[in-house]
């Protein structure tokens, strides 16, 4: 009778769990905002607004044809139909739900400065992300909160200065020419005119570079675990976030992620005790993450108060820089070369700047990568119409102000870079065209409120790894340039998708000449 009573109590507090996660907790967070005026749709008590939102992407797919023929940059209400459509109905501060995770949606310009220029550790990342795609990014920089976040940040921000990212000028070089005497090669056999899917050769190119960064002499290494965390991404793009128990389902796609997981862990777990083992003067990332957790060690901070926090710490971070250094800055790669090939007056811009700046040869060096004007803004413009990232996502720690509106404790917060990036009340009128002179002078001169332009993020959580990212923009389309002269194939098909980044859904055909 004593066990019988033991078992009822234990599924009587499950099923009290469950029910403050699915109707109670997410009710309290609604009722609180719904009593400011703040309103959205009604959601499902399980999936949320999961439903709803897929069934009006299949009505917008059904009747999307997008062709070649006529290209749109206005591309929001194709992978993003619910927020437009949620945003006039309820205006630009809204509640919805993905399952069980709770959001504040907000588009309101004062409002969307006010979060993230706020430096308040009590503004954190969602929790979910810890757990959801946890496989990718574990506890690291990307997805930790609070005095956790802020000592990680303490030390891998002083690591990626852009002093310290100009030394890799040359490592970037070296990596670029590989894969440009591979297009020439193939341009020799295929005659005067390679036609090449870019997407795919941009995305090794960039993992080559990050490896190398990374892991230095240990990049093929570095290679491996790139490869499966591509495969543990495209799994974690099928998720379900926010449905109660659906990561702990034993299914065919779960279990693969967990073998990845640990695959992954492990690998970057050897080579950190290859490099622990044996004294060398690298450079790279890695090193820098592992004489970081010395310092902290000997300092005696308790943030890493034992071995296994800190190999988790490295393990974690170094997939962060991985993942976050080359998947969003090869995407963006693909873009910039798409849209240069739609404008050949800006690519010829582009081409007789770079002729004045580095003479005929092309030689690269730190020094003229801030005379690079006119690509400065291409690419500026380039993450303005396709940023890799489609919101920026906060979590109130505490009960929190903006605006005059007390978001509460547990809410998540989402803002729709994607919607303010091409807001014609900020941009003008051409908000939906290519236009890099609107950067000519400076983010100040192109925008009304400059904090909304955020492909890198904005305030303290800005992304860390941007002047590596900029640095290798530039330098990689600077190379293209000097070499090739570039057009749209007519095979291409211009399909903007979302998988967890904004990318070419059927990558980028370009036919390219020999210079």
């Amino acid at each position: 009778m004593s066990i019988m009573k033991v078992i009822l109590g234990a599924i009587l507090v499950v099923l009290a769990h469950i029910l403050h996660i699915l109707v109670l907790r997410p009710k309290s967070l609604r009722a609180k905002l719904q009593r400011q005026g703040i309103d959205g749709p009604s959601p499902h008590f399980y999936f949320g607004n999961i439903p709803e939102m897929k069934s009006l992407l299949l009505q917008t797919q059904l009747t999307s044809t997008t062709q070649t023929s006529s290209i749109s940059h206005n591309w929001l209400s194709t992978l993003f139909p619910h927020i437009l459509e949620w945003k006039n109905k309820y205006g630009p501060i809204y509640l919805f739900s993905s399952g069980s995770i709770q959001w504040l949606m907000v588009s309101d310009k004062d409002m969307v400065k006010e979060i993230v220029l706020n430096t308040s550790l009590i503004l954190g990342k969602p929790s979910f992300l810890a757990k959801d795609i946890r496989p990718l990014v574990g506890q690291g920089i990307l997805s930790s909160s609070g005095q956790f976040w802020a000592h990680q940040r303490k030390i891998i921000s002083p690591e990626l200065y852009q002093d310290k990212m100009k030394a890799k000028v040359n490592m970037i070089v070296e990596s670029t020419n590989v894969m440009l005497r591979s297009w020439m090669s193939k341009l020799e056999k295929d005659g005067e005119v390679l036609e090449i899917n870019v997407d795919e050769d941009l995305r090794n190119l960039s993992a080559d570079i990050i490896a190398r960064a990374c892991f230095g002499s240990n990049y093929v290494e570095g290679r491996e675990i790139f490869t499966k965390l591509r495969e543990l991404q495209s799994l974690l793009c099928k998720i379900m976030p926010g449905i109660p128990g659906y990561r702990y389902l034993p299914n065919k796609s779960n279990r693969q992620m967990w073998r990845l997981e640990k695959e992954i862990n492990s690998k970057i777990s050897k080579l950190i005790k290859q490099r622990q083992n044996y004294a060398n003067d690298e450079q790279d990332l890695l090193q820098m993450i592992l004489d970081s957790a010395k310092k902290c060690e000997s300092s005696g901070d308790s943030f890493l108060p034992n071995s296994n926090s800190r190999d988790r710490f490295m393990i974690d971070n170094c997939k962060n820089i991985f993942f976050a250094g080359h998947e969003p800055t090869a995407i963006t790669l693909s873009w910039c070369l798409m849209l240069l090939a739609m404008h050949q007056d800006w690519q010829d811009r582009v081409r007789a700047e770079l002729l004045e700046i580095c003479g005929n040869d092309g030689n690269l060096d730190a020094s003229v990568l801030k005379n690079m004007k006119t690509l400065t803004m291409v690419i500026q413009e380039t993450l303005r119409l396709y940023p890799p990232s489609s919101s920026i996502n906060r979590c109130a720690l505490k009960d929190i102000n903006f605006k005059g509106i007390l978001v509460p404790k547990g809410m998540n917060i989402q803002i729709p870079m994607t919607i303010l990036h091409q807001d014609p009340m900020l941009w003008g009128d051409d908000a939906h065209k290519f236009n890099p002179q609107r950067f000519a002078n400076g983010l100040h001169g192109a925008c009304k409120i400059p904090q909304v332009y955020m492909p890198f993020g904005m305030g303290p959580r800005v992304c860390l790894g941007q002047h590596l990212a900029m640095i290798e923009l530039k330098i990689i389309l600077s190379l293209i340039l000097f070499n090739f002269q570039f057009c749209l194939s007519s095979s291409y098909c211009h399909s903007p998708s979302f998988h967890m980044l904004i990318e070419p859904g059927h990558g980028v055909l370009l036919h390219m000449t020999r210079i």
